[in-house]
This record gives C-alpha cells, structure tokens and sequence, in this order.
C-alpha cells in the first residue's frame, strides 16, 4: 500500500486535487478525511464500492497508519507545513474513523514537527516528536526564534492555535515560564540583548524574572534596582554591592521594567551608596579584599556628586562620608572645613579640623561642600520637634545628622525659654518646623561683623527673622522666636555687646536715652536688627510681643534720660495699643512742674485739659495728645486730670457772641457765644480760661477766648490763628489765604 501526498516546489505538502476517497486500488465509494492519497489493496464487498469489514481490514489499517507515520517521520526538508498533515479525531466514515484513530496514535512520537530553530541553523534541525515539543504562548516570531537557541524543543510561533497540535498533545509553555527556565542559562550579553530587543511590546507584568547580565560577570534575575551604565559610570559600583548591568546588555526594554540609568545622582542615592558612606568610618578596619577601602569610596562618591552637581544640603547623609583632615586621620565630612572658605575666616582657630589640603585642591569646594564640609554657616532643619529640654540636650563626638537639632549650641536652654513664654499643657507642645544655624558658638569674637553680614543673607536670614510655630496640644498655635535670633541676643556679638537692649545708630531719635547706641554697620535690613533684639523704631519695638512692657520698663528707670516731648511722643504710641497687651506697671514716668521724673503709677494723672494745667502744681502728669489721652487712661489706668481737679467758676462774666469768621474758621463745632470775665477764678486759681464740664466757656483774656474757643471746637492747633482774627477781623483773607498751605 501507498500514500501519496502533491508538493509545492519547496518540497511542503498541499492537498490532493483528486476526490476525498478510498483507492482500493481503484477508487471507491469510502470517503477519506485524511489529507493524503491512499492506494491499497483492501477486500471489499460485493458490490466493491466499499471496503469489507474484518480482521483483514483492521491488519491492513494498523500498516496504513504505520506507512503514514513513516511518511511525515522521512519528510525532507522538514517543514511546519506537515501539520497540515495531521488528521483530525472526527472519521467521515468507519475506515476513515479507523485510520485516524490508528494515525493518532503514531504521530506524537514520531519525529516530523518542524524545531524553532534560527535561520542559518536550518540545514542542521532534527524534527521533533510531538509528546516532547512546546509552543510558546504569548510570544512573537523573533522572541521564538531566539528562544530556541537555548531550548530546542520549542516549536516556531503562530502555531499556538492550530488545533492539529493539541491533538497530538504538543505542550503549551507561557512565556513567563519560558523566561524562568532560562535563569540559569550562560549567554553572552549580546545574546540577551537580542532577546530585550525581541520583547518590546510584551506586557511589562510577564517580564518582572527577566534575567539581565551584570558587569561584573554574574546575572540577575528581574530588572528592578539593576542600573544601566553609560560611558562616564565608574567601573568600580559593584564593589559596593550595585547591580550594574553589562554594558553590551544595557537595552531601553531594562529601563521599562524598572531598571535606572545610571545617572550619577540615581546611583548616589542607592541604598547601597548610603550604606558605605555611613559605615565610610570602619572602612580601613573591615578586611575585604573585594569592598572599597575608604580612600576609594571617597574618590567614587565625591565623583558622583561632582558629575550630580549637587548643592550643600541636598543629600544631607552625605556628610558621614569618611575623608581625610589635615593630619591624615578619617573624619566625617560635615565635621570638616574647608580651607580658605568664607566660614573658615570667621571661626576661632582649631575649633574645626580642616579637610585634607591635597583632597581639597583636587576637586575644590563643590562637591567637598556638597558632602558637608563646611564653607559657610550651616542650616539645621527639623520638624515635629518635641520641646522637650531633656530630648534636646547638644551632641557632643559623634558624627550627627545634619537635621539633628542637637547639633544646636544650648538648644536645650532655648527649649526651656520657649516653654515660659507658653501656657502650661499636659504634654509637651511640638514645633512644626525648626530652621536654625549651628556652630554659632565657634565664631572669633573678633569676627562677628563679618559673621552677621553672612548671617543676613538668605537663606541664613529666614532663620533669624522668621518665628516658630509651635502646635500646642489643643490644636492651638502660637509663635516664638527662633533660635538664632535667641542664641544671638545673649552674646556679645554686635560692636562687642549683646544686641538685646541696644539702639541703632541713627536710628528713632525716640528711643534715645532709652537704648544705647550701637554700630549696626552692614544691618540697614531693619527686620534683621529686630530679630536680634536691636531696637530701630517705636512702632517696631511696640509690634513685638513683651515690647509695651519692655518700654514702660525703660520708661520707669530714672537712670535714663528722657524729654518731656520725647515723652509725650512715647505715651501716643502707647495709647494706640490693646490694654489687654499691656502689662500695667508699677511706676511710670511723668512732668512734675516742668521735670520729667518717675513716680508711683498709683499718683499719676493723664494731662486732659489744658485749662485745668495751672491748677495741677506738684501733680506728676503724664503727657499726651488730646485725642489719645482717653485711650492712655484706660490702657495704663491712671486718672485724668479733668477727674481729678475741682475748678467751679467763681467769678461772674458777660455773655459775647462769637465772630463768625471765627465759627468759619473752626467749623460747626465752636461754641455760638461765651462769657468774658474780668478776673477768672476756678478752683482759687486765676485762670485765662475754663471750660466746665456743662461746654460753658469762660474767658479773661483774649488769648483765654482763642485757646477756649480752639479747645471747645477740636481744634488746639487753631489757637493762634483765633487769636489773630479776634485782635484783628480785617486778617480774615491773609489767614484764609494762609491756610492753603496747612
């Protein structure tokens, strides 16, 4: 018996052309479903239109199925063309039926299916038998293709679906499956570039295993933490524990499953970087002939950070980096200075080591000062500090991290002013965000002119003249004053003496006699001079809190020396502010008979009535201006003078109309007439004028009228001008002219 089966001129079978039946050997009736020819000698019925059942026939089908399978196992050239030639399960017919089934059971182990193998390998493939041969799912041709280089048995893509493989029981591998069996395979990196390439448009989630050829000879399996090197990557990270991909492996796929490039700020900021630098100190005494010693770990990480164009404080853990100072001994770079920096010129010698001068010609101050070693003044962030004294005691050896607020000169002491300046809580309040400037303490006495001009610069400056906020525990808020601005107001750092308490020269004639004068050269930035307790001007002083108490203080101390208009000026400021700011003194300063002396608050009078004044002989009063002079009495309360000195009119007087280029002149508010009298007495006192408590003016003089007049309508200043027009009406125009420019 024969099959006989038509090919194309490659040698790939098609189908024959002539009709689907049984040639036995002449065609019959029998249909046949199998895509092949068959040309046997079968025993057939009578009517020899089919073939006649039997033992006969069953023999003659076992070595049809047997000849079939030599068939497709002697193909040559092996093609995947020859699935075709699989038979289906479902017969047409009880022969066809039968010659399926016994073909079905030959075919998966005879060898005819077409290997994956790659192109210039063709003439070298074997067949493969279907029970040991795998379609992979999920991948493209060239994924396939490049796969069969290290697993054979895998059968070229687009037959995932024919299901002439799953009748023969062909395996089914996913592609993530496929991935995990090569793990452990040795390739050279180019061959794993090859197949990043062939895997572009997989979905991300099946490629997490992926294996990825490291520099420095081992493999890795999944991209995540690998880091993909350029031309300027140091040879040496892997020393340090980085997986560093292989450069001829480094493919654009890596990055999309997580891999980094290998910038100089990505790998600086690996946790194994980290880890050296901090443990940077012990480098010399671990012995590891395989790890960085610290003078390599220096030359690496200062590298990265020169390349990274770090600025200081941008990874402050840097500052543990171990570098050599000026007698060869390792030292933590943020306790190291910087030769020749601006910072070093200010600070008293000996108090910081410098760094190494060979290291610091060799790569100068950006990335030494990016590590921390200092050049400048340096800020100390934290948040949520607990203000607890005992939790924020200063740091003394060991290196600290650049937000350790103990790094701080007293901190703990300005802990413990900040919590008097606070009500008392049940748990200690919290300062959201603590800004300051360390090492303070280690300034040359000599130098602190050029110390605070550093130190009102930004963004130094925030950290003096911005205030804390501190959270209470019933959610409330309150502002204190910062640290630097603290620490600064108690030493002797401005013309050698301490700020607080010291006046700028130049500054509000005000305050003269009450603050000393200071030289405040390179500070004309009066938010600076406020934050370090220097007083500038009057409203300043009264605008920060405990300034009303402070200048009542000042005010009340007879050592100091302060005028009458002086005075005056000072108590209308005063009486601007809320009472419930002000803490009541025990003695103010008042104008006894012309002397400006200090007495007791309890004798003292507000100076209301200008009438009144001849009658308050020995009496300590406390001038102000007339509009304010109810606000001073209430906020210091003190009498007023109208209060407190009887003056009943007791001399009669003649009723006079007022002129009315008079009322012109003072508004609707002057009195319409008033009562001129040739001898004035109130109280036993002969006086120019009195106005009574009812708004009855008295007057002896002219003088007396103008200045009641003036008073009666609010308008003291007018006092001379009513003079004028009283002893002359015709100056009406002149004045009138006059008062164009007031």
């Amino acid at each position: 018996m024969s099959w006989a089966v038509p090919v194309d001129t490659d040698g790939a079978p098609v189908r024959p052309a002539t009709a689907p039946v049984v040639h036995a050997p002449t065609p019959t009736d029998e249909p046949l479903g199998i895509p092949a020819l068959l040309i046997a000698t079968l025993p057939l019925d009578t009517a020899r239109r089919h073939p006649a059942p039997g033992p006969l026939t069953d023999f003659l089908v076992e070595r049809a199925a047997d000849a079939y399978a030599e068939l497709l196992g002697a193909w040559d050239p092996v093609t995947t063309a020859l699935v075709d030639l699989v038979p289906g399960p479902l017969g047409q017919g009880p022969l066809d039926g039968a010659l399926r089934a016994a073909v079905l059971r030959r075919l998966p182990r005879t060898a005819f299916l077409a290997p994956a193998a790659p192109a210039e390998h063709a003439e070298e493939r074997s067949a493969l038998r279907p029970f040991e041969a795998e379609v992979v799912e999920g991948a493209g041709a060239d994924t396939v293709r490049v796969l069969a280089e290290v697993l054979p048995t895998l059968l070229p893509a687009g037959l995932e679906r024919r299901p002439e493989l799953r009748t023969l029981g062909v395996g089914r591998l996913p592609l993530g499956d496929a991935i995990e069996r090569i793990a452990g395979i040795e390739r050279t990196p180019e061959w794993w570039h090859r197949l990043y390439d062939t895997l572009a448009g997989v979905d991300p989630d099946r490629l997490s295993g992926l294996p990825v050829p490291l520099a420095d000879g081992r493999t890795t399996i999944g991209p995540r933490h690998v880091l993909l090197p350029d031309a300027d990557t140091p040879k040496d990270l892997a020393r340090m524990g980085l997986k560093v991909a292989h450069p001829d492996a480094a493919h654009p796929l890596l990055e999309r499953l997580g891999a980094l490039p290998a910038t100089p700020r990505a790998v600086l900021t690996t946790p194994q970087v980290r880890a050296a630098v901090a443990a940077s100190l012990d480098a010399g005494e671990i012995w590891d002939e395989d790890a960085l010693d610290a003078d390599e770990l220096a030359e690496v990480v200062l590298g990265l950070v020169r390349d990274a164009d770090l600025a200081p404080g941008d990874e402050p853990w840097l500052g543990a980096l171990a570098l050599p100072d000026e007698d060869g001994e390792l030292t933590p770079a943020g306790e190291l200075l910087l030769p020749g920096s601006p910072l070093a010129s200010v600070i008293r010698e000996d108090e910081v080591p410098y760094v190494d001068g060979e290291l610091a010609d060799k790569w100068g101050a950006q990335p030494l000062t990016a590590c921390g070693v200092l050049a400048a003044f340096q800020l100390v962030r934290a948040t949520d500090v607990v203000l607890d004294p005992d939790e924020l005691e200063p740091r003394d050896g060991d290196f600290a991290e650049p937000d350790d607020a103990g790094l701080l000169d007293a901190v703990d002491v300005w802990c413990e002013d900040v919590l008097d300046q606070l009500p008392d809580t049940p748990l200690p309040p919290v300062a959201t965000e603590l800004v300051a400037v360390r090492d303070l303490d280690l300034v040359d006495d000599d130098c602190w002119p050029q110390a605070l001009a550093m130190l009102a610069q930004p963004p130094l400056r925030d950290a003096l003249t911005q205030p804390v906020r501190v959270l209470l525990p019933d959610g409330t808020t309150q502002s204190v004053r910062p640290y630097t601005a603290w620490w600064l107001r108690d030493h002797p750092v401005l013309d050698g003496r301490r700020p607080a308490g010291l006046r700028a020269a130049g500054g509000d004639p005000l305050l003269a006699g009450l603050y000393t004068p200071a030289d405040a050269t390179g500070f004309e930035d009066e938010q600076v001079l406020r934050a370090l307790g220097v007083r500038t001007t009057v409203p300043a002083l009264l605008d920060e809190p405990g300034g009303a108490a402070e200048l009542l203080g000042r005010l009340a101390d007879p050592d100091r020396e302060v005028s009458d208009r002086q005075l005056h000026a000072l108590y209308g400021a005063l009486a601007e502010l809320d009472p419930e700011q002000v803490t009541l003194p025990d003695e103010l300063r008042a104008v006894v008979d012309g002397e400006v002396v200090v007495v007791d608050a309890a004798e003292a009078v507000i100076a209301d009535a200008p009438d009144l004044l001849p009658l308050a002989e020995g009496l300590p009063l406390l001038p102000v201006a007339p509009a304010r002079a109810a606000d001073l009495a209430e906020l210091l309360q003190v009498r007023r003078l109208s209060e407190t000195v009887p003056a009943e009119v007791t001399t009669p007087g003649e009723e006079h109309g007022v002129p009315e280029s008079v009322r012109i002149l003072l508004g609707p508010s002057t009195p319409a007439t008033y009562l001129e009298h040739e001898e004035l007495i109130a109280g036993g006192v002969e006086l120019d004028w009195r106005r009574t408590p009812d708004g009855t003016l008295h007057a002896a003089t002219l003088e007396g009228v103008a200045a009641g007049l003036a008073w009666s309508a609010a308008q003291w200043p007018r006092r001379f001008e009513v003079a004028a027009l009283l002893e002359d009406p015709s100056r009406t125009p002149e004045l009138a002219r006059d008062r164009w420019f007031d």
